[in-house]
This record gives structure tokens, C-alpha cells and sequence, in this order.
């Protein structure tokens, strides 16, 4: 073997001179990635997916984190990705009920930005506890929980920035209106601010859109109260949800949205939602939720992102960016409900941008 090295070297010396090029090229490529740093408080330099002095290295970044309530001390889901200590977004997911796999695709934008996320499941969520007292699920006491979820996070309006979808939407409006000292930005997905003008849009801007036969079933069966029926969700998913939910033939769906509906917890959703896909039919907590008049309290930073075919009005959307002191509005022009997925470039090309020209005082 010896000798047979030698010869290969002496006949081919520029072959072993390229091997040494390109691993020293490949050592400096990959030297070069995992030095994506970011600036500690204290001047040291920390790569974005080093968990080594952080106190959930064990679990990965997963936290459970104690929730109290007037009840009892419950524990809800967290999970930490990358290591910015000036860009940290906390994610409200919808429903109410859903969970956090809804964003999972972040995990393909926002690390290579050196952006920290937390995924996060509110109490009654898939991966948190879950309760069945009914008196838990009120707008007062989520907005609670995300504050106890932030000061066990350690975010601070240094770094924090609060991004809500749908219904999260409306937890991170009512956050801001109640804790906007704590935060850095806010970002408010695919919501409107008033549930009643939300109803109004679906009923009387997106039912009409539909096959007049098809709706007029649909109107059938909510007057019927037979939600139960399988005729319902059929005509819903084949007719709404794939077009202003997420257009995306059903086959299509991301395996991790599909998930989010199959985990969906539907004691919240129904007690707060309702079951009519057709504005918000549940408690009155939410169907007569309405923050359209305290808007201009809002000071920090606002992205409002909306879509040209999302089951929320748009232009209510670019209304709310007015409205704040300091909004910012992004359309999703190709996206419905869940632009993050059927108009992605748009939705993350904007989202990154706000957040960068936030903490760069360039907003």
C-alpha cells in the first residue's frame, strides 16, 4: 500500500494538491458558518446555536414553564431556538386551541438571520396542560399567562418582540395594550381588531364569493346547529380552507399544519370561537371583542401583516398600521390565513426586515 501511495503521488501530484486545496477551502467555509455571532451584554461573542451556558441546554431549549392561576399552578410548553439576546420573538399561535406547529417554518428563515424564536403552546394546547375548567379560557387571564411566560424567558424591551396569528392576533394586541413597556416590537398576523366587523367581512364578503349552492348548505347546517355533520367539514375544507385558509390543494398541506389541526384542542376552540367557520359564534368574550378605539395607545414598533385572500380583511389590516403610533403594514398578495406558507417569500422577507430595522434603530 505504501508503494502504491508513492507512485499515486508521483504520477498525480496536482490530484492530491487539489484534495488538500479543497479541504482547507471546505475548513474555511464551514469556520466561516459557524461563526455567526451575536453580541452578548457583556462584549463576548456567542455563536447563534450555542446553548452551552444557557440553563435548557439539557432539554434541547424546551422549557415548561408554571403558569398561576386563581385556580391552581399549571405548566405550558416552550421551546427555544438560536441565541440573540437583542432579537427574540415570542409566538402566539391561533385558534384558540391550536399550537405552535403552525409556525414550524420558521425554522427555515429566521436562523440564518441569527433571529431567536420561542415556540410556545398557551395552556390548553396540545403540548401544555389542559384543563377543563372553562372560566381559564378568558382574554384577561392569556394576556396573564404570556406575561408570566415572558418574565420566566427573561425578554425585555431590549429584545422582545411579540408576533400573534389570528387569535393569536388578538393576544398580542391585548398584550400590548396592557405590557407595551416590556416590549421591543409587535407584530399582529392575519387579524383584525374588531370581532364584529370580522364577522361582517365573512359573512357578507367571503360567503358570497362561494358557489351560491355550496353556502347556502353551509348557512343550512349552522342553522341547524349539526356541526357534527361530516358534510360540513367536507364542504368547508374543499371550499373555504383552501382558499382563503391556505391555497394549497388539501393533498399539498404541510405535514406540520396538518398536525396543528389533528392536536387542535376543541373544548377551547369551540367555548371561544364557536363552531361556525363564519365569524366568531362562541362566548362572549370574543364575539363581542372590539379594540379598534384604544389602537392609537399602542406605541412601539408595529408590523401588521395581512393577505389578499385571508378570511380577515385586509384593508382593516392597513387600517391598523395607521392607527398605532409606529405601524407598518405588509400585504401577502399571493397568501390567505396562513400567508407564512402559501406566500412565504413576502411574509419572511417582510418579517425579517422589521425586526432587523427595529433593533437597528432604523425603523
Amino acid at each position: 500500500m505504501k508503494k502504491y501511495n508513492q507512485q499515486y503521488n508521483s504520477r498525480y501530484p496536482f490530484a492530491r494538491n487539489t484534495i488538500y486545496f479543497f479541504l482547507i477551502t471546505l475548513s474555511f467555509l464551514l469556520s466561516c458558518t459557524e461563526k455567526q455571532v451575536v453580541k452578548t451584554e457583556s462584549n463576548n461573542e456567542s455563536t447563534y446555536l450555542d446553548f452551552s451556558k444557557i440553563d435548557d441546554q439539557f432539554t434541547g431549549g424546551i422549557k415548561m414553564i408554571p403558569i398561576k392561576t386563581d385556580k391552581r399552578t399549571f405548566k405550558v410548553w416552550t421551546k427555544t431556538v438560536g441565541n440573540n439576546p437583542k432579537m427574540k420573538v415570542l409566538l402566539l399561535h391561533g385558534g384558540p386551541g391550536a399550537t405552535h406547529e403552525l409556525y414550524e417554518c420558521f425554522d427555515g428563515y429566521l436562523p440564518q438571520e441569527g433571529i431567536e424564536y420561542i415556540y410556545y403552546d398557551q395552556l390548553g394546547s396540545y403540548y401544555s396542560d389542559q384543563p377543563k375548567d372553562t372560566t381559564l379560557w378568558t382574554i384577561e387571564r392569556f394576556v396573564d399567562e404570556v406575561e408570566q411566560v415572558r418574565k420566566a424567558l427573561k425578554l425585555n424591551k431590549d429584545n422582545f418582540y411579540l408576533l400573534g396569528q389570528s387569535w393569536g392576533g388578538i393576544l398580542a394586541m391585548e398584550y400590548a395594550l396592557k405590557h407595551q413597556e416590556n416590549l421591543k416590537g409587535l407584530i399582529i398576523s392575519n387579524m383584525m381588531a374588531s370581532a364584529p366587523e370580522y364577522n361582517s367581512y365573512a359573512q357578507q364578503v367571503l360567503g358570497p364569493k362561494m358557489d351560491p349552492a355550496i353556502f347556502k348548505e353551509i348557512q343550512e347546517i349552522e342553522a341547524n346547529k349539526d356541526f357534527e355533520n361530516p358534510r360540513y367539514n367536507e364542504l368547508l375544507m374543499n371550499h373555504h380552507y383552501t382558499e382563503h385558509v391556505l391555497r394549497m390543494p388539501l393533498d399539498q398541506w404541510p405535514e406540520s399544519i396538518n398536525r396543528t389541526f389533528k392536536h387542535l384542542n376543541p373544548e377551547v376552540y369551540v367555548y371561544m370561537q364557536g363552531y361556525s367557520e363564519f365569524g366568531i359564534t362562541g362566548d362572549a368574550t370574543l364575539k363581542n371583542w372590539d379594540v379598534k378605539n384604544q389602537l392609537k395607545n399602542i406605541s412601539v414598533p408595529t408590523l401588521v401583516i395581512g393577505s389578499s385572500h385571508d378570511t380577515m380583511d385586509p384593508k382593516h389590516m392597513e387600517w391598523i398600521s395607521k392607527e398605532v403610533q409606529k405601524g407598518q403594514f405588509l400585504l401577502c398578495p399571493n397568501g390567505s390565513h396562513l400567508a407564512q406558507y402559501d406566500d412565504q417569500k413576502t411574509y419572511f422577507k417582510g418579517l425579517i426586515k422589521f425586526i432587523k430595522d427595529v433593533d437597528s434603530n432604523n425603523f
